[in-house]
């Protein structure tokens, strides 16, 4: 907490802070200011939670900085302390909310009454206020898994909702994870929660059909993070179904397709690290090829690169992509030549070249076999003269 003295005469400061009992009350910084207008340009900068104020002050007195505050909807309290023993200054240090009012000299003993008693007050508060935030907060969290759960179970159909929750990525896994009645794996999902929140990657939710079932929403490039994660973190057995989509209206569906995996027990647990790493490196490859598909990107140059033999890159490309690498390198670049047939004006064998595609004829029939069109005809018909 912060305090604040507002008072013209320095004695005056200084005898307050003085008899404080600072440290001991929770004050960690103790603020001056000499008059009323120099204190609100503290109060702007510094937010203190107490103000003690004289009343007798040039430019701006203690009734009138009280009235200021009062005005703005100052959250913190403030102590009159004044030589003036007078009903109409008590009347107005009520009138604007004043916690206490104290004459001088000052008492000692009040004077350390009255920290104690406003710092305590202030304590209560900010728990209250806390309080209040983890109940709405708790109350809004359960109101979300109701409506995941009504979306996934195809109740529901405001798809908006996903869409301040999840990440604006083109593809989303829906994972399930169900633990066994008998475990409590609220505390381990609450840090999940935390831990994809911190990343902006997805978020989780109880799934209130069914005790101790978890769905999970990430983006779908990090799922491995996540489950390294939660092979880290998880010392209770768990079953673990999984599959993406691409459109929010797919969650019922996706859902319905999870819920008969596990009631037909075809499902996994998290994956050994070996596994883990095995499938980032499978991820990797992709990712590299995606990068470099206009380079010479054959097995061989990839075994090479990723120390993995070419008949374990084959393999791993198919699993990854469902396509093999020459199909799906071929994929690439006719994309990239589509795009540049559309936008730019580069000769086709300039774009040939581009591409990796030694000659230009060859690369004419590729791209028909591919898109039913020569170069020629698809950029006549979609693209720029």
């Amino acid at each position: 907490m912060k305090a604040l003295l507002v008072d013209d005469e320095r004695n005056g400061r200084e005898v307050l802070r003085a008899l404080g009992e600072w440290e001991q009350n929770g004050i960690t910084a103790l603020l001056e200011a000499s008059d009323g207008k120099e204190a609100l340009e503290l109060i702007a900068a510094e937010q203190p939670d107490i103000i003690f104020t004289d009343i007798k002050m040039p430019r701006m007195n203690g009734i009138e900085l009280m009235e200021q505050l009062h005005a703005a909807d100052y959250q913190g309290k403030c102590i009159l302390v004044t030589g003036y023993d007078d009903y109409q200054f008590m009347r107005k240090a009520i009138q604007f909310n004043s916690f206490d009012y104290l004459l001088k000299p000052i008492d000692p003993e009040a004077f350390s009454k009255v920290l104690e008693d406003v710092t305590q007050a202030i304590i209560k508060e900010k728990q209250s206020l806390e309080s209040e935030a983890e109940v709405l907060g708790d109350a809004k969290r359960l109101l979300q898994e109701q409506q995941v759960s009504a979306l996934c179970m195809g109740e529901l159909n405001d798809y908006s909702i996903l869409e301040d929750i999840l990440p604006h990525e083109e593809k989303i896994d829906l994972t399930l994870l169900s633990f066994y009645h008998m475990h409590q794996p609220a505390p381990i999902l609450d840090n999940l929660r935390y831990e994809l929140h911190r990343y902006a990657i997805g978020d989780v939710f109880r799934f209130l059909q069914e005790e101790n079932m978890y769905i999970v929403l990430s983006a779908a490039d990090h799922w491995l993070h996540i489950e390294n994660w939660l092979r880290q973190h998880l010392d209770i057995p768990v079953r673990l179904v999984q599959k993406p989509f691409y459109a929010l209206e797919e969650i019922s569906t996706a859902f319905e397709h999870l819920t008969v995996e596990l009631a037909e027990h075809r499902y996994r647990t998290i994956r050994r690290l070996e596994e883990l790493e095995s499938e980032q490196r499978g991820q990797d490859i992709v990712a590299y090829v995606q990068s470099y598909y206009m380079e010479d990107v054959s097995l061989e140059r990839l075994s090479k690169l990723f120390f993995l033999s070419k008949e374990h890159i084959s393999r791993k490309f198919k699993q990854e992509t469902g396509m093999t690498l020459s199909q799906y390198v071929t994929g690439c670049r006719m994309k990239q030549a589509k795009q540049w047939l559309e936008k730019t004006n580069k000769t086709m064998y300039d774009i040939a070249r581009l591409l990796g595609y030694q000659d230009e004829v060859y690369f004419s029939k590729l791209f028909k076999k591919e898109n039913g069109l020569t170069p020629t005809a698809y950029r006549t018909e979609r693209g720029s003269s």
